[in-house]
This record gives structure tokens, C-alpha cells and sequence, in this order.
């Protein structure tokens, strides 16, 4: 049976308090952060105001939720991952997880040649993990070189200069796990 509309606005109020003391934030910062008035919030949570796709978006982009997890809709009946895929540097990343922020996802597939042969460390905060589901995958990591072949699995400390490309002959596919830290700028770990 399908839920009844208002039965499922009701809820957002109550729902949107509730992600809202469980990230530990007050009415103030939540309006800093979304543009949002404290007044307007307050009455979205009370649910003496009705929640818009205006107000919904930012407040499912400050508590890093899906907005059909933010209005719990009904689920659709296909609980696979839709993910679209997208190229950054060469490289085709294809998103495997659905919530924004925190622990990320990828696949990664990797031509050929990619990245070149000119090893150019870099660090970062965090930590960078990483499975080889086919080909191979040069890893650089401080003074060690490493190959890792299908099945092999590297996880390092970022902080560690490092650099990783695929050697060929063919493509590679890789799972990568990557944190928030993992996702800021690289910066050089020698200069030139």
C-alpha cells in the first residue's frame, strides 16, 4: 500500500530535527550553513510549515543525506546503484557509493600508460586503499615500487609521498576507497 502524500510531508518535520540533533547542531548553524532563516527552520521541524524542494535540497546537501533518505520516500523497487560515470584526468571514476561525504567509493578504470612514466609524488592527509580487479597498477610509494596485479590490495597512509599509474599493456580496473581528507588538493612532496 502505498504511503499517503501528507502522512509522508508530516514526517520530514520531525525527521529533519532529528538528523539535526544527531549531527550535534543548533538552529543557527544549520541556518548559516543552508541560507535557510532559524524562524523557517524552526517551523519545517514543528512541521508548521510544509517543506519545499527549496528548502529540502540545501538541508539534504548540510546533513550529507540523500533527499529521498531526507523525506524517507517509498522505495522505488530497484535497489541498484545508478551511479554515472565521469573522467578526472584521464581516468574514468565510477561512483559506487551514494552518500556525499565521509568514506567514498570508486571505481576506477585506467588506460594504458596513464599517468606516464615521470613519477611525481605527492601527500595528502589521509589514507588512500586501493584493489586491483584487473591489469596492473605501478605504485610508488616513498622509496619502494611496487606492482600490483588483479587481486592485490595496497592501503597507505597519504602523508607518504606517492604516485600510481597503470604501466599497461592493456587497461586496468581498481576499487578505490577514499575519506574526505583523501579528496583535497595533492601537494607537491618535492619541488621542482
Amino acid at each position: 500500500m502505498e504511503p499517503d502524500l501528507g502522512d509522508v510531508l508530516e514526517a520530514v518535520g520531525p525527521r529533519l530535527r532529528a538528523l539535526r540533533l544527531e549531527r550535534d547542531t543548533t538552529l543557527t548553524q544549520l541556518s548559516e550553513t543552508t541560507g535557510i532563516s532559524v524562524s523557517t527552520l524552526s517551523r519545517l521541524e514543528s512541521g508548521q510549515r510544509k517543506p519545499t524542494l527549496e528548502l529540502l535540497l540545501p538541508l539534504a546537501r548540510a546533513h550529507q543525506v540523500q533527499l529521498d533518505e531526507l523525506v524517507d520516500a517509498p522505495p522505488t523497487g530497484d535497489p541498484r546503484v545508478h551511479a554515472k560515470a565521469f573522467k578526472r584526468n584521464g581516468a574514468t571514476m565510477i561512483p559506487l557509493s551514494r552518500r556525499p561525504g565521509g568514506l567514498q567509493a570508486f571505481k576506477q578504470i585506467v588506460p594504458a600508460g596513464w599517468n606516464g612514466n615521470d613519477v611525481e609524488q605527492r601527500v595528502h592527509e589521509g589514507y588512500d586503499w586501493l584493489y586491483v580487479l584487473s591489469g596492473q597498477i605501478r605504485l610508488v610509494l616513498g622509496d619502494n615500487d611496487f606492482i600490483l596485479r588483479e587481486g592485490e590490495v595496497a592501503e597507505f597512509d597519504t602523508r607518504v609521498p606517492h604516485w600510481f599509474g597503470n604501466p599497461g599493456p592493456g587497461p586496468a580496473e581498481m576499487l578505490c576507497l577514499y575519506g574526505p581528507q583523501g579528496e583535497r588538493m595533492h601537494v607537491r612532496a618535492r619541488s621542482k
